[in-house]
């Protein structure tokens, strides 16, 4: 399998702020995402969503990147929001219990209408 460089990038909308994800979620990705998320918090995000749609790939590692991104915002009261994650991913997140502590949404539209919840 190819690896895919892994890209993180901001986006205002509706007041919050999504990164937007790409690539492979692998140890390689942890400097770009945790730049991409405190960006998000120095903007006072919150929820802050994370927009899985174009990752085709997440290793353990890079669940626990994405656990500590919720470490992070548990501290500082602050809600996660995923959407755009595959079948296959949305059951890695409940089976790890990922989706009881951040909100698990199909689209953005979804995301963005459930993120009061």
């Amino acid at each position: 399998m190819e690896h895919k460089a892994f890209r993180a990038s901001i986006r205002p909308i509706d007041g919050v702020i999504a990164i937007d994800l790409a690539g492979d979620i692998d140890g390689a990705a942890e400097e770009a995402l945790n730049r991409a998320y405190a960006q998000a918090e120095n903007a006072n995000s919150d929820p802050v969503l994370l927009n899985f749609s174009s990752v085709g790939y997440i290793n353990s590692t890079g669940i626990a990147l994405v656990v500590g991104l919720l470490a992070r915002a548990r501290k500082s009261h602050r809600k996660l929001v995923t959407y755009g994650l595959s079948d296959h991913y949305q059951e890695i997140f409940r089976i790890t219990r990922l989706s009881d502590f951040m909100g698990m949404y199909d689209d953005e539209a979804s995301a963005l209408q459930g993120m009061g919840d």
